[in-house]
């Protein structure tokens, strides 16, 4: 999959995500790279960057294989920004499929 097209929506599926529950640094990796093609060097710089925009907290929660794990929440203002750039991702799907499917 093209590098830059996996680069504007990662942003969205980690706050997808996280608008489910609260989830791990890990977690995310291993989930979203079930269907992205993604490393973990890509989620954790997204990561610090989504917490010092203020759109996730985090806290410790022990582990029961290791040291804890930091957890990632949506703060308020992130489930705002999610629901914005969801609307924003269908508006521009619909509209780059529309133009995809013209007749030739």
């Amino acid at each position: 999959m093209n590098i830059q097209f996996k680069k504007g929506v990662l942003e969205l599926l980690v706050l997808s995500l996280l608008s489910d529950r609260d989830r791990y640094g890990y977690e995310l990796v291993e989930e979203i790279s079930a269907h992205v093609d993604i490393s973990e060097g890509t989620i954790y710089p997204l990561l610090r960057r989504l917490k010092s925009d203020g759109y996730v907290n985090t806290y410790l929660k022990e582990s029961q294989s290791g040291p804890p794990r930091k957890y990632y929440t949506l703060t308020d203002y992130g489930r705002e920004m999610f629901f914005g750039q969801l609307d924003d991702w269908n508006h521009f799907i619909e509209s780059v499929n529309n133009l995809l499917r013209r007749e030739l």
